[in-house]
């Protein structure tokens, strides 16, 4: 017969949300224990920010992230800001960098910041199981959760189980179950922050410019963003492009795959102005030498090729103009839970309060971290909601 252990919160997932809320309740007094299915704990942690963590962002907003309730994050991300984990990292004395555009990264490998939770979950005498594969969980006047050696019972269970993106390392839908055991309403999960696969003629126009990278603005109906695109074999990646498609496959009323992405590619600038002096040649061979002047000579030079005009009027030149600042893509999906860096979509925020992460309907059963229809941008805003929405469960049961 199994063994039974009892506690006042149990933990499911030891990845960033999960091990924030064992070190907060642990530190209210609570008897915790995190159950990871996993030999180690922060899997996710080691492999962010390649490898260095991309921890939090100085210029974290409710704005920067996606869900169905664009107000839900706001009480979390107040009540736990980037400056209250950055006060966590300078206190261990972990080192570390503002990158771009307010990314803080660890100037060492990554597993300084999951060696900081560790410390502080046995600083608030948090029990770590790890190899704990969850065969069950069960309610009646109290949570049970039976794994394959022993059953864990207690008041309070907060999943914090991550989403669908990176299953190499062992990523699941078993906080879905979960909710759906309970009758808890899920919005449907797709991937997020991930690359765009292009087909037909627009991936034949491009496919040999693989690697070839350039900053641009690119968007999605009222959605933009200004940041580096790169071409890949399949078709679309780099910041610019993982940013947009957590939009471009969202569902409606959002943007969906019928919806084009729009690059401009090159912001503010009049590209054929050189093209409109009197004393200029006007031929495909000047236009690219004027596109050159902005982005890499065989992206430039591929683009002149595929939208060049028959002829070089000044009218034409405008209307080329006009293209290169909205050129449309029409990608037919993405790359997958594979290259996704996040799941979006997920536990339905109109099922949780705000302020706790607790389920309305169900008294006791926290959902914290990607498991929620809560999803950030890229740049360590997916941790600083990961830290908060911890940080709020941690702090209420």
């Amino acid at each position: 017969m199994n063994p039974t252990h009892t506690f006042d919160v149990l933990v499911i997932g030891a990845g960033a949300a999960g091990l924030m809320a064992a070190i907060e309740a642990g530190r209210r007094g609570r008897r915790v224990a995190l159950l990871e299915r996993a030999d180690r704990p922060g899997k996710k942690i080691l492999i962010s920010g390649g490898g260095r963590c991309n921890f939090t962002n100085l210029h974290c907003r409710p704005e920067n992230f996606l869900s169905a309730n664009p107000h839900f994050a706001k009480s979390a991300l107040a009540r736990y800001t980037p400056a209250d984990f950055i006060a966590l990292v300078e206190r261990h004395g972990i080192c570390y960098h503002e990158k771009t555009l307010g990314q803080l990264f660890c100037d060492g490998p990554a597993d300084q910041i999951v060696n900081l939770l560790l410390t502080e979950c046995a600083a608030a005498n948090v029990r770590i199981v790890l190899g704990a594969d969850i065969r069950a969980v069960r309610r009646d006047d109290t949570f049970e959760v039976t794994t394959q050696n022993s059953i864990y019972r207690a008041p309070a269970v907060i999943i914090a189980t991550g989403g669908l993106s990176i299953p190499k390392i062992g990523a699941t839908g078993f906080g879905y179950d979960i909710a759906r055991q309970f009758n808890i309403p899920i919005r449907e999960p797709r991937p997020a922050l991930v690359p765009l696969i292009l087909t037909g003629a627009e991936h034949a126009n491009f496919a040999d410019l693989t690697g070839i990278s350039a900053p641009v603005t690119v968007t999605c109906l009222k959605r933009t963003f200004r940041e580096k695109m790169l071409f890949t074999h399949r078709g679309l990646s780099g910041p610019a492009i993982l940013q947009i498609s957590s939009y471009w496959n969202a569902p409606p009323p959002a943007p969906n795959i019928s919806d084009p992405i729009i690059i401009d590619w090159a912001p503010n600038q009049n590209i054929l102005a050189p093209l409109l002096q009197s004393a200029a040649g006007r031929n495909g061979n000047t236009a690219k030498v004027a596109l050159r002047a902005h982005l890499p000579a065989r992206l430039a030079d591929r683009l002149v090729d595929v939208a060049a005009p028959t002829s070089f009027t000044n009218h034409a030149l405008a209307d080329l103009e006009r293209r290169l600042h909205a050129w449309p893509f029409a990608p037919t999906g993405t790359e997958g839970y594979e290259k996704a860096e996040v799941t979006a979509g997920g536990v339905s925020t109109d099922a949780l309060s705000a302020q706790t992460m607790e389920c309305r309907n169900v008294p006791g059963l926290y959902f914290i971290g990607e498991v929620v229809d809560v999803t950030g941008h890229l740049g360590g805003f997916n941790f600083q909601w990961a830290w908060a929405s911890g940080a709020a469960a941690g702090r209420a049961v």
